[in-house]
C-alpha cells in the first residue's frame, strides 16, 4: 500500500503519525478541501509528468493549473502527464493519492511557487483519503525537492 510507503518515508522526521486518514475520499482538490476544512488553494496537489528518465512530480497549489509554455521553458519539453497506470508504476502511488513521499530515486520532485502564499499546505500521503499538514520548509525537506519552479497559472497572489 502506498500510504505505508509515505508513512515509512515521513517516519524519518517523526511525522508518520501525523497523517490524517479520512472516512471519505480526498482524491480531488474539492474533496480534499472539504475533508480538511480549508480553501482549495491550500491543497498541495502532486502532478506527475514524463521525464527523460523516470518521472517528474510538481507539487502545486490546488487552485493552480500547469502553464504549458512555462513548463516547456523550464524543463525543455512539452508537459505530458503520466497515465494512471504509469503514475502508479513510476511513483508507487495511485492517482488521487500521488504525493512526493516514498517515491523512487528516478522521481524528481519540484515545488511550484503557487504554494508560497500559504504558511501550511495539505499534500496527500499515498492514498485517495489521506493528507498531512506541513509548513513549506517541511514540504521542501520531506519531499526531497529539487527546488522551486514557476510553471503554473490561474492562481492569485496574496
Amino acid at each position: 500500500m502506498s500510504i505505508e510507503a509515505a508513512r515509512e518515508h515521513l517516519k524519518k522526521w517523526g511525522r508518520d503519525q501525523d497523517i490524517i486518514e479520512f472516512d471519505a475520499s480526498s482524491a480531488t482538490v474539492p474533496l480534499a478541501a472539504l475533508a480538511v476544512g480549508c480553501e482549495p488553494g491550500r491543497i498541495a496537489k502532486t502532478l506527475s509528468f514524463q521525464a527523460e528518465e523516470g518521472c517528474l512530480l510538481i507539487v502545486t497549489a490546488g487552485d493552480a493549473k500547469i502553464d504549458n509554455a512555462k513548463y516547456k521553458a523550464r524543463f525543455g519539453r512539452k508537459a505530458k502527464m503520466l497515465t494512471p497506470e504509469q503514475a502508479l508504476a513510476q511513483t508507487g502511488h495511485a492517482v488521487g493519492g500521488v504525493c512526493p513521499f516514498g517515491v523512487g530515486v528516478q522521481v524528481q520532485v519540484f515545488l511550484d511557487i503557487s504554494l508560497k502564499r500559504f504558511e501550511t499546505v495539505y499534500p496527500a500521503c499515498g492514498s485517495g483519503n489521506s493528507a498531512i499538514c506541513l509548513t513549506l520548509p517541511e514540504l521542501e525537506t520531506y519531499s526531497d525537492s529539487r527546488g522551486w519552479v514557476d510553471v503554473c497559472k490561474g492562481w492569485q497572489e496574496v
